[in-house]
């Protein structure tokens, strides 16, 4: 096959010999050009003013009626954090590779998808999930496209201009995301080329303003997750664009809408998450039968040996958490979710069935997931078929127990907190892209510190997949409710680690004494084991975890106990394990400029450079 790069021009068209600079690889050799519908090449044109010339390439195969459009979309407004749970690059845009027929695009066949990262070759199933969404929104669009169609669409956008430039036709408010209205709409203009060839004033407009989403994609490093809580965003990020800027230019719009939230969607139905408490951070399966069945159909469970490899030590983690819930006199309230899982010897029916919760069958299974210690020392292939003898739905459990969560968690280095004496140390953040630009905003308005959180280990199963919660006056409530209804925090890790102590029918607050001396009696006994130990190798395990709390007149501050009765005000960002009953430092006070400092020093280089 002889690759060329040539360039198409208007030569056949118009007579024009202005070349459109378009650059494309020819596959194979022909005598001559195909015959190129001129709206394509006007659909084009629109991408490239309302974007850049890199935003559009095209690879036109030269024997045959094909021609694939390369749409490529930048994602550097998400954050870095979104970014790295998601599994994508936000220093590389998104390709969406659309294949058309040459000579009839638009009144041809529907176009086929694909979506990729040129660099991230596995685990990029956000990239599933957006093709299947683009897929569905290509399909529905195709019922009423045509060439014709497109064009009249096109011609009510010039005829929206008087040739002094004022505007015929406005409607404030609305943007280019706005859903097609029964009259005109006026269209957001930024790019200083395309204003000039329509002759209309200077706007001061941004090109992306959208009303659930604030963000300028010429400047990736401002903070975009302004929009409003989940329940407001949804009805606006699956608003159909406009078609007046061509289909290319509508399904690069609707996809840039569609990204910010993937989170808030069933990878498989793509219907809004019917979780009690809402979105989380990881995109996720929703709890319809349906959807499960066919996320277990499509393999995207089969990641389990990748996650094993990659944080092995995350996995064990998620395992002694739901082995604790499990175990919990409390299981019927606190092991939610219960979970969904396919029967592999009969795929139509689920082996675990939240609607017939079997807490003995499902322990059963726990009991034959092997040890991630011994996973990571063999072959994960027979590791499994050892499983399977075991118990069939121990592997499939084990699954289920890694892709349901929703959170981001990763084992911190040797850079950690080292004040918090324990080498079990992790980067959490669980909040989801909205909650977490609330909190911002708010950070912005009222300021933040940090407070330590207490739960006992068995409560993480659920706050991992359902967030963390205002559980005051609920059947969650375990400590009471002393000070009033909110998140519980505190500044001295005494207290907080008093907390994450109770619990399977340990209902007494030790005292801070006690923990001192619990403390001290770690420090002096001979370690049997090495503190760098990499898994967990106890079930009598403590845990707290570090949050952001927002310093508004809402927090309310009795003492060294605090309450925030705004969930949307504490967010978690480290999590802390011991084994054997063991605690760290009973001293500790958040408040401390060296404890503040040290803190900031490690959540720069993991947070943002994980």
């Amino acid at each position: 096959m002889d690759i060329k790069g040539q360039y198409w021009t208007d030569d056949d068209s118009d007579g024009d010999n202005e070349s459109e600079e378009f650059l494309y690889g020819v596959q194979g050799t022909c005598a001559a050009d195909l015959y190129r519908h001129p709206q394509l090449d006007a659909d084009i044109e629109a991408v490239k003013e309302l974007y850049s010339e890199n935003s559009v390439s095209v690879r036109e195969y030269g024997t045959i009626d094909d021609v694939d459009i390369d749409l490529h979309i930048n994602i550097g407004f998400l954050d870095e954090e979104v970014a790295t749970a998601w599994k994508v690059l936000r220093t590389e845009p998104i390709v969406l590779r659309l294949r058309f027929s040459l000579s009839q695009y638009l009144d041809g066949p529907e176009p086929s998808i694909e979506v990729f990262q040129p660099s991230n070759k596995e685990g990029f199933g956000l990239g599933l999930q957006l093709k299947k969404i683009l897929g569905m929104f290509t399909s529905q669009q195709w019922k009423h496209l045509s060439n014709d169609f497109l064009k009249t669409q096109q011609e009510k956008r010039h005829s929206w201009f008087r040739a002094s430039g004022t505007i015929k036709k406005f409607r404030a408010g609305l943007s280019i995301f706005s859903p097609i209205p029964k009259s005109p709409s006026f269209p957001v203009i930024q790019d200083s080329m395309l204003k000039s060839k329509l002759g209309v004033p200077e706007l001061r407009v941004n090109r992306l303003v959208n009303r659930s989403i604030s963000c300028t994609m010429k400047n990736p490093k401002v903070e975009v997750f302004g929009y409003p809580p989940s329940t407001q965003v949804g009805g606006h990020c699956k608003n159909i664009p406009t078609l007046e800027y061509g289909f290319l230019v509508q399904i690069m719009k609707y996809a840039e809408q569609r990204i910010p939230t993937l989170n808030e969607y069933c990878v498989v139905c793509d219907e809004q998450h019917v979780f009690q408490n809402g979105s989380m951070l990881k995109p996720a399966v929703c709890t319809r039968e349906l959807c499960v069945f066919s996320f277990y159909t499509l393999g995207v469970m089969s990641g389990a040996a990748e996650e094993v490899a990659t944080g092995a030590e995350v996995v064990d983690l998620l395992v002694a958490m739901c082995r604790a819930a499990l175990e919990s006199p409390r299981k019927s309230i606190i092991f939610e979710p219960y979970p969904s899982v396919v029967d592999p010897s009969d795929p139509k029916t689920l082996a675990f069935n939240p609607k017939k919760k079997n807490y003995e069958r499902l322990q059963k299974a726990l009991d034959s997931v092997m040890s991630i210690r011994e996973m990571t020392q063999g072959s994960y292939l027979e590791i499994k078929k050892q499983m399977d003898k075991l118990d069939p739905l121990a592997h499939p459990l084990l699954q289920w127990i890694i892709s349901s969560n929703r959170s981001h968690i990763v084992k911190l280095p040797l850079s950690r907190l080292k004040f918090m004496h324990t080498s079990h140390q992790f980067l959490l953040l669980s909040s989801p892209p909205a909650k977490e630009a609330r909190f911002r905003t708010a950070k912005k308005l009222y300021g933040s510190t940090f407070a330590f959180h207490g739960s006992h280990i068995e409560n993480w199963h659920s706050i991992l997949r359902n967030g963390l919660v205002n559980a005051s006056y609920t059947k969650l409530q375990l400590h009471g409710a002393a000070y009033g209804k909110g998140i519980y925090l505190s500044p001295i890790s005494s207290i907080s680690f008093g907390y994450s102590g109770m619990g399977k029918g340990q209902h007494r607050m030790p005292s801070k004494d006690e923990l001192v001396q619990r403390y001290n009696r770690m420090n002096t006994i001979p370690q049997t084991r090495s503190i760098q130990s990499r898994f967990l190798q106890s079930r009598n395990l403590n845990c707290i975890a570090l949050c952001e709390v927002i310093t508004s007149k809402d927090l309310q501050k009795h003492g060294n106990i605090w309450v925030c009765p705004v969930s949307d005000h504490v967010c978690t960002r480290f999590f802390f394990v011991y084994e054997d009953g063991q605690v760290g430092d009973a001293n500790i006070n958040t408040q401390d400029p060296k404890i503040q400092k040290e803190i900031m020093r490690v959540i720069g280089t993991q947070v943002y450079t994980n």
